[in-house]
This record gives structure tokens, C-alpha cells and sequence, in this order.
């Protein structure tokens, strides 16, 4: 059995990962380590959940030396919620090297970040709007940077970051080092890693060595007026773990939450209209199981690592296959298992089977009496496998989707106030 010991890391990075209870490196984290640590540009095509974190983070720390005034070291991730986890486990990892790091994102004054990177920095880990506001103030230096990172670069497109990345990518020296780390492709993620990337290693690693989570998957045919009612009933089942369910837009997510603490569910909303001390309080009263059903727009999508979720349930289907992989991956994290629950109306048929399609397989159907709904393959299947291969240009990668697997789910106290005997679902 591997351990990080193989990789010669510095004897404060191993203090830091025993500290962490981490001692057995995930596959990502045993391709993408070594030609880091090589110096080598890396793109890394993973599932979320994988441990993309560590197999970035212990090369950049190793790599990095303290008492630097500007930053030698870029992380630049798409969504507030990523910068705060990811700089919480880089923090750990430098806890005994001396460096500094900052966080650095948007809904917070600038005033005290611009003070932080005024006291000198090894490492700045930012989303891409508030580090562009720093450049053009000048209290951003990136002339200096050695080893950039772009996690979760498939999102940065998404959220309308592609012009702001790229600007970052400029300032900083043709020759740093550069790791690129994406769960899915879209043309622009080729393109970036064609013009910025020196002849990088390809990491892409296929269903069973990628981990992703073991995820049983379910979806319940329903009617438009019943959907409701079945979300009540699956909150009523027993759950060890946190729910998250997603709904389509910010109006729906308030109605539905005000519905369900009228009828004594515990729960929290997440949209994008919530001030950043409100978006932080929700999320850490999720954490923390005070509220154990979490309800949401996509914004929580993406950077949200919360081991504890146990269920996610697509009360609204979601747009594309990408956005549906990315909302079930927050269950089933780091390969504890999870449930994935759809709820498929009359009316969204037509946009499933394009999510199928997306996604090369077909998910288990059944009625609400447990009975399974024959459907047909869909037309596009993929295959599964682990590859690691050197190209200059052109990286074209397959969607490599998992299979479902069946595991059932335990006895636990549902995730409501007062119990009140319901029907509950066979599955």
C-alpha cells in the first residue's frame, strides 16, 4: 500500500497529514503528486470528492519557501465557499513551514485583504473577480508567482470567470508551473490548457480509480402535483446525514422553505441573493447538523464540501448533465456512501432523457410503489478506464460516468421536528 511517506515530503507536511488522520493517498492524489513535485505542468480530469485538495496542495507547499513578500503561489477557484475549504486545508499544511497565506473573494470588504497581502505572502488562494480587483489596485503582485493552480476550472466558464482567469494567467511568468484541475471539459478548458500549459501531464482516471463516490442513484416518476408531497415523505425517512435539496430558481427555494417549516422540518436556504455572513451562517449551521436539510439553488452546487450528506435530492432537474453531476457529488464524498434522489415530473421527461444522454447511462426508474420503470438505453455510452498519457495540445477527454450502485439506506431519526407517521417510500 501506497503512503504519502513514498513521496518524499518535507517532515512538516507529514506532521500535518498525521495530524489530519490522512495516511493513504486517493488515486488522483497518487497520479498527480509525482510530476508536481517534478516541477511538471499537471491537468487532472477527476471526480469532486476525489482529494483534487492534497494532490495540489502538499507539491505547492513543498515548493514553496516562507519569508517571501509576494506571493509565490496562485489558487484561483470559482466560488467563495471553494476559496474558504481550500484555504482552510492549505492552512493546515503550512502550520508548521512559517508561510503565510491569504484568502481572498468577493462579498467581504477588500480593505482588510489588501492589508493582509500588505504583510507579506507565500500563498494566495482567490476567486477570480476579487484577485483581478486586487491586480488593478496594485495590492495584488503575481510577477513573482512560481506554482498556479486552477481548481475546478470547468466552473469558472459557468460562472462567467473565463475573461478574468485568463487575464491572471498573464500576469503571471511564463514560467511557472501550472496545474489545471476540471471534473468536466468544455471547449474553453482545452483551449486555456493549449495556450498556457508547457506539454503537461494528463491525469484522467476512470469510474472505480477517479472514487467517486459511491452514489446509489433512484428516480421516481411523479406527478407535477404530488412532487411535494414525496419530498415530505423522503424527509421523514430515517437519515444518519444531511439532506440537500435543489430547486430551480431563488423564488422557488424561499416558497418551498417557508412550506417546510411550517410542517416542522429543520432547514436551511442557500440562493444568491444571501449576504456573504448569511450565506456563512447557513452553511455552518449545516455543518454542524443544527439544520440537517439544506435547501438550494445551484450555487451550492460547486464548493460545497460537506462530508456529513447523506442524500441529494433534484427536486428540479437541473439544466445539463455536467450540472447534475456536480449536485450529486456532494453526497457520497470522498467514498463514503451517498443517495442520489431525482423527481421527474410529466413535464421534464424531454429534458432527462438529454441529461441521460449527457451522461451515457441510464438511471434506475421506479413509481412511488417501488416498482421499476423499464426505460431505454440511451444512444451515446461511454466506457470506463484510467489513463495517463503526455499531449502538448488538444486534450479531448470522454465523460467517464459512473454505474449505479445499490446500497439502501439506514434507520436514523428523520429530519424534522415533531415525528408524524407518514407513507413511506419503497426503493
Amino acid at each position: 500500500m501506497t503512503t504519502f511517506r513514498e513521496f518524499q515530503l518535507s517532515a512538516s507536511l507529514l506532521k500535518a497529514l498525521d495530524a489530519m488522520k490522512i495516511d493513504t493517498p486517493t488515486p488522483i492524489q497518487l497520479a498527480s503528486i509525482p510530476p508536481l513535485l517534478e516541477r511538471r505542468d499537471v491537468i487532472g480530469q477527476a471526480a469532486t470528492g476525489s482529494g483534487k485538495t492534497l494532490a495540489f496542495g502538499l507539491p505547492l507547499v513543498q515548493c514553496t519557501k516562507p519569508g517571501q513578500r509576494t506571493p509565490s503561489a496562485l489558487v484561483v477557484v470559482p466560488t467563495r465557499e471553494l476559496a474558504q475549504q481550500v484555504g482552510a486545508v492549505l492552512s493546515q499544511l503550512i502550520a508548521g513551514t512559517g508561510g503565510r497565506l491569504v484568502v481572498v473573494y468577493g462579498g467581504r470588504a477588500i480593505g482588510p485583504q489588501i492589508a493582509a497581502l500588505r504583510k507579506g505572502v507565500q500563498i494566495v488562494v482567490g476567486t477570480p473577480g476579487r484577485l483581478v480587483d486586487l491586480l488593478q489596485r496594485g495590492a495584488l503582485r503575481l510577477d513573482h508567482v512560481r506554482y498556479l493552480v486552477l481548481d475546478e476550472a470547468d466552473e469558472m466558464l459557468d460562472h462567467g470567470f473565463a475573461r478574468d482567469v485568463e487575464r491572471l494567467l498573464g500576469a503571471t511568468p511564463n514560467e511557472r508551473q501550472t496545474a489545471l484541475f476540471s471534473a468536466t471539459t468544455p471547449e474553453w478548458v482545452h483551449d486555456v490548457s493549449a495556450k498556457y500549459l508547457h506539454d503537461p501531464v494528463v491525469i484522467e482516471l476512470g469510474v472505480d480509480e477517479a472514487l467517486v463516490p459511491d452514489i446509489d442513484h433512484v428516480v421516481y416518476e411523479v406527478q407535477s402535483d404530488d412532487k411535494y408531497d414525496v419530498l415530505r415523505r423522503l424527509l421523514d425517512e430515517p437519515a444518519t446525514g444531511g439532506t440537500l435539496i435543489f430547486a430551480r430558481t431563488k423564488h422557488g427555494v424561499r416558497r418551498m422553505g417557508q412550506r417546510l417549516e411550517r410542517s416542522g422540518y429543520r432547514l436551511g436556504v442557500l440562493h444568491g441573493n444571501l449576504s456573504q455572513p448569511q450565506r456563512d451562517r447557513v452553511l455552518r449551521d449545516f455543518r454542524s447538523g443544527k439544520m440537517p436539510v439544506l435547501l438550494a439553488t445551484n450555487v451550492a452546487a460547486r464548493g460545497l464540501d460537506v462530508l456529513h450528506i447523506e442524500r441529494v435530492i433534484n427536486y428540479d432537474l437541473p439544466e445539463t448533465h455536467d450540472l447534475f453531476t456536480h449536485r450529486v457529488g456532494r453526497t457520497g464524498r470522498m467514498g463514503r456512501a451517498g443517495r442520489a434522489i431525482t423527481l421527474l415530473g410529466p413535464a421534464d421527461l424531454t429534458k432527462w432523457n438529454k441529461i441521460e444522454r449527457g451522461l451515457g447511462r441510464t438511471l434506475p426508474r421506479m413509481t412511488l410503489d417501488g416498482e421499476p420503470i423499464a426505460t431505454p438505453a440511451p444512444s451515446n455510452g461511454s466506457k470506463n478506464g484510467a489513463k495517463r498519457r503526455r499531449r502538448t495540445s488538444g486534450w479531448r477527454s470522454p465523460q467517464r460516468p459512473r454505474q449505479p450502485q445499490h446500497t439502501g439506506s439506514a434507520r436514523a431519526p428523520s429530519q424534522r421536528g415533531p415525528r408524524r407517521a407518514r407513507p413511506r417510500l419503497r426503493a
